[in-house]
């Protein structure tokens, strides 16, 4: 196997949100997972107890995937990996609403 493959990590957005207090990590997280394509990985940072309980609510209920969390030094770490299939190529994806619409 090459080594290269072996070393090979997916890029990550990283969101901050150490500090914030309930809804507010969730609603960034939502936010930002909005922008990104399928598939790609968002690590969020809080420290906010309650955003344990939250996350795994939010990836249930809205469909992506809660891949990863850990907890160190009382910042929570949690992985999310956006819902769907990447888009064909050449279509294009409008978001509104939280929902993805995608046409070819």
């Amino acid at each position: 196997m090459d080594r290269r493959a072996e070393n090979w990590v997916m890029a990550e957005t990283v969101l901050d949100v150490r500090g914030l207090s309930c809804p507010l990590p969730v609603l960034r997280a939502n936010r930002a997972l909005r922008g990104m394509a399928a598939g790609e990985r968002l690590r969020v940072q809080a420290t906010d107890r309650a955003s344990v309980a939250d996350f795994h609510a939010f990836c249930r209920e809205t469909g992506h995937a809660l891949v990863a969390w850990s907890e160190e030094g009382g910042v929570f770490s949690f992985v999310i990996r956006r819902r769907g299939d990447p888009s064909p190529p050449g279509s294009s994806t409008d978001r509104a609403e939280g929902q993805d619409i995608v046409s070819g």
